[in-house]
């Protein structure tokens, strides 16, 4: 048998390619939208992708269930669980709890395992050529390695100001404390009663907001869980009071955008099909289309570059880990359908770049550059800690996570975290200075970049929180010793 973790380190987001070695057929769980790694994966092994299938309506990343099965013209398999809310929208063979699919000697049992969503199935795999009972768990945004998926994801999306999240039948405020006891009901009912060697494979890593202390080891076992997680303790007290209280405690903020990919997964992503090669565009062109306000330009270079100088209007999403996440925090697609423009240092990473994008929905580049030579310019405004007293009628606007703000913040300054920024600018004013900031300016960078494309009057604090703290201690110390 054949089991291979395919792992996005962006959206710290883990698929899984299971194949059986005789029949050369394989099944794939939880694609992302860009499949070409699940396609080179199968014909370097011989295999052809005849299912494909996803443990929930994912709110973080935008399927690539339905682009897999166009290319493949594999099966597709969905949950038919969770009421009538949380029926999918799109064509595929409906699971419940106990269904089987066969994949040559490999069988996939599905479990409702509610809790993080009403509908969540996890899998429990069983290599028919190796023995009769199952050796393995895909526990999707059930079970994570040191956690479990958080119950209050989808009523805090809900109550964010993206109307369309209702209409995606996501639960409304209030009913985390379901989630909560259908999450206890779970582990105690399916995952508890497993062998402790069962092997589990989560859909998530470390880093993402499924879950608030999802462990970095990509798997574990029932076994492990058992023991060490620390809702074990719980449930070997029957303690369900106590359980619901700490899971929904400290969970961390859900970006905006989460209610978007909810909505187009509910409904059926858009299937992309063959791209074209990103095209390289020359400085005239762009310049042109600047002018004629028809394309987004995107300086892809980390922050310290971009107080340098940098496109007039463009946004700051650096190139790297988060690209795709911070992405998705500065472009709604629903709201601004402009295309593109990518400063790349070629069309490999440009094309890498648009891989990213749209995982999260952002589908339309309409190329890219190598330089911003040639394009108008400008540079954005700074301001040292020292001076922030002159600026008396400025707002403080803090971009980190609610936690950060809690463990210690500039006084009087307002929080809203980051990837919420674009979709509450009526709760900043538009009539005074706004100086962003988070810990060390790369957040702030890019909520910066969104404000200032929306005509607010901002400036970024200069080394950000950690200067701000670092000038603070220093202050202290020097009283302390005068």
């Amino acid at each position: 048998m054949l089991i291979e973790r395919i792992y996005d380190d962006d959206l710290a987001q883990a698929s899984y390619v299971i194949g059986c070695e005789r029949s050369k057929e394989a099944i794939v769980v939880d694609p992302r939208r860009d499949i070409a790694e699940y396609q080179s994966l199968a014909s370097a092994r011989g295999m052809k992708i005849v299912a494909v299938t996803e443990t929930h309506i994912h709110a973080d990343f935008l399927s690539g269930t339905r682009e897999l099965a166009a290319a493949t013209g594999a099966t597709v398999y969905l949950s038919g669980e969770g009421g009538p809310d949380w029926q999918y929208k799109f064509d595929g063979e409906r699971l419940y709890d106990g269904d089987k699919v066969t994949i040559g000697r490999i069988t996939l049992q599905a479990l409702h395992t509610p809790g993080h969503t009403p509908e969540h199935l996890s899998y429990l795999v069983t290599d028919g050529a190796f023995s009769d009972q199952p050796g393995y768990l895909l526990s999707g945004d059930f079970v994570f390695s040191g956690d479990i998926g958080r119950p209050d994801l989808l009523a805090e999306t809900a109550g964010l100001e993206d109307a369309g999240s209702k209409a995606a039948g996501t639960q409304p405020a209030g009913t985390d404390v379901v989630g909560a006891r259908q999450m206890f009901a779970s582990l105690r009912d399916k995952f508890l009663t497993l062998p402790d060697y069962i092997q589990v494979h989560p859909g998530h890593g470390a880093g993402s907001v499924c879950g608030k202390a999802i462990g970095s080891v990509p798997s574990s076992t029932v076994g492990y869980e058992r023991l060490y997680a620390w809702w074990g303790r719980h449930l070997a007290n029957n303690d369900e009071e106590g359980f619901v209280k700490e899971l929904l405690a400290g969970q961390p903020d859900a970006p905006s955008y989460f209610g978007r990919m909810k909505r187009q997964n509910l409904q059926g992503p858009a299937i992309l099909g063959e791209r074209p090669p990103l095209e390289e565009l020359d400085a005239e062109t762009v310049s042109r289309q600047l002018a004629a306000d028809a394309v987004t330009f995107v300086d892809t270079r980390h922050n310290a570059k971009v107080h340098e100088g940098t496109v007039a209007g463009a946004l700051n999403i650096p190139a790297g880990k988060n690209f795709a996440s911070y992405a998705a925090w500065a472009v709604d697609p629903e709201r601004d359908p402009r295309p593109l423009v990518l400063l790349a240092s070629g069309r490999e990473q440009a094309e890498g770049m648009r891989d990213h994008l749209v995982r999260v929905g952002i589908d339309s580049v309409a190329g890219y550059v190598t330089a911003i030579e040639g394009l108008p310019l400008s540079t954005p405004r700074l301001i040292r800690p020292e001076d922030l007293p002159a600026l008396t009628t400025a707002v403080l606007l803090d971009v980190r996570t609610k936690s950060e703000h809690a463990d210690g913040h500039i006084p009087g300054s307002q929080h809203l975290h980051g990837g919420r920024v674009l979709w509450n600018l009526v709760k900043l004013a538009r009539d005074r200075t706004i100086v962003a900031y988070c810990r060390s300016g790369a957040r702030s960078s890019v909520a910066a970049s969104v404000l200032r494309r929306e005509g607010y009057d901002v400036v970024e604090l200069e080394g950000s929180y950690a200067a701000w703290a670092a000038r603070q201690g220093s202050a202290s110390a020097s009283q302390a010793t005068a």
